[in-house]
C-alpha cells in the first residue's frame, strides 16, 4: 500500500462501516488484535448487502508502511492501550483521529500523541452481526476538530473525504463542546437501556421516563456549572428537549452500552459517567443517579472481569 493509506484500528461496528465506505477512494487497512475474513459485508442503511475484500493486519504485526492518518475506532476503554502498542511504530506527525464516546481518553491521547490529534463525534448508527458481516443501521453526521480549535485545514481535509465516502462530515472548532454535549445525551440514555435491555424508545414510558427526567436534572447542573451549554442557549428545558429529541429519532435502537451488554463485553460507562461525577464533585454538586448507574455498572465489570480489547 502506498504512504497515503488510512489505518483504521478497531475492527468493530464503526470501524468496518469507515473502512468499508472508503475502499476505493484511499488506500485503507484495518488492524485489529486478531484477523477477521478479508471478505466483509456492509448491509447499507438501504438493506442491500456490499462485499468487499479488506486489507487486513494484525496490532501486533504492524505492517511495513508509513499511514497518512490513523484513526481510532476502539471502544473508550481500549484506546490507550491501542495507542500505546502503535505509537511507538509511528513516526512523529502522524495525524491520529479519535472515534470514542465519553471525555476521558480524548484529553490524554491529545497530550501523548507526537502528532496532530483530532477528535470525532458521530450519530452514525452500526452494529457488528458477525466476524464478516455489519450493519450500517441508519446514516448520521460526523464534527472533526482538535480540542484546542488548531488543525482545521486537516479537520477540513478528512471530512471532505468522509463525505465523498458516503458519511457525512463537517469540520468543528468546538469539538470539546460537542463532545460534552453527546457525553450528556449518552449519560441520560445509555446506562437505563444498558441496564434494564430496552432499545432507545421504551425510555419514553414508564416507569423509565421519570428516570431519564431525573438523570437529565443531574447532567444540566453539572454541565451549567462546567460551562457547556445545550443547543438553544442553556438550562435545564434545552437539555431535556436535546435529550428527548435524540430518543424519539433513535426509538428502534439498541444503545452501543447496550449491545456491549447483550454480548458481554466491557462497556463505556467510565468514559461517559465518570467525567460527569467528577465535575459533580469539582462544583460540590450531588448526582445520586449518575453515581448508582455508575456503582451498578462497575460491579457488572467486575463480575463480568473481561479485558479491554480492540473490538
Amino acid at each position: 500500500m502506498s504512504p497515503s493509506t488510512h489505518w483504521i484500528v478497531g475492527p468493530g461496528a464503526l470501524g468496518r462501516l469507515i473502512t468499508h465506505r472508503l475502499v476505493g477512494r484511499v488506500p485503507v487497512r484495518l488492524l485489529g488484535r486478531r484477523l477477521l475474513p478479508a471478505r466483509q459485508t456492509l448491509v447499507t442503511p438501504a438493506g442491500d448487502p456490499l462485499v468487499q475484500t479488506l486489507a487486513m493486519a494484525r496490532i501486533d504485526v504492524l505492517p511495513q508502511e508509513t499511514p497518512a492518518v490513523v484513526h481510532l475506532t476502539t471502544k473508550a476503554h481500549a484506546a490507550e492501550a491501542a495507542h500505546a502498542a502503535i505509537a511507538e511504530h509511528l513516526p512523529a506527525g502522524v495525524p491520529l483521529v479519535l472515534w470514542q464516546n465519553g471525555f476521558a481518553c480524548q484529553p490524554r491521547l491529545t497530550e501523548r500523541h507526537h502528532g496532530p490529534v483530532l477528535c470525532a463525534t458521530t450519530t452514525e448508527g452500526a452494529h457488528v452481526q458477525s466476524e464478516d458481516r455489519v450493519t450500517h443501521a441508519g446514516h448520521g453526521h460526523t464534527f472533526l476538530g482538535a480540542l484546542n480549535g488548531d488543525h482545521t485545514d486537516l479537520a477540513r481535509t478528512l471530512a471532505r473525504t468522509l463525505s465523498e465516502a458516503g458519511l457525512p462530515a463537517e469540520a468543528a472548532d468546538d469539538i470539546r463542546l460537542r463532545l460534552w454535549r453527546k457525553l450528556a445525551v449518552n449519560a441520560a440514555i445509555n446506562p437505563l437501556v444498558a441496564r434494564y435491555t430496552i432499545r432507545n424508545g421504551q425510555l419514553r414510558d414508564r416507569p423509565f421516563r421519570p428516570m431519564v427526567e431525573r438523570l437529565i436534572v443531574e447532567v444540566s447542573a453539572i454541565l451549567d456549572a462546567e460551562g457547556v451549554t445545550p443547543p438553544g442557549g442553556g438550562g435545564v428545558e434545552d437539555w431535556r428537549r436535546l435529550v428527548w429529541q435524540v430518543i424519539e429519532a433513535t426509538a428502534n435502537n439498541r444503545a452501543s452500552m447496550l449491545q456491549d451488554v447483550l454480548a458481554s463485553r466491557p462497556t463505556e460507562h467510565e468514559a461517559i459517567l465518570a467525567p460527569l461525577l467528577a465535575a459533580a464533585s469539582r462544583h460540590q454538586l450531588p448526582a445520586p443517579c449518575l453515581a448508582q448507574h455508575l456503582h451498578d455498572l462497575r460491579f457488572r465489570a467486575e463480575k463480568l472481569a473481561v479485558p479491554p480489547t480492540l473490538c
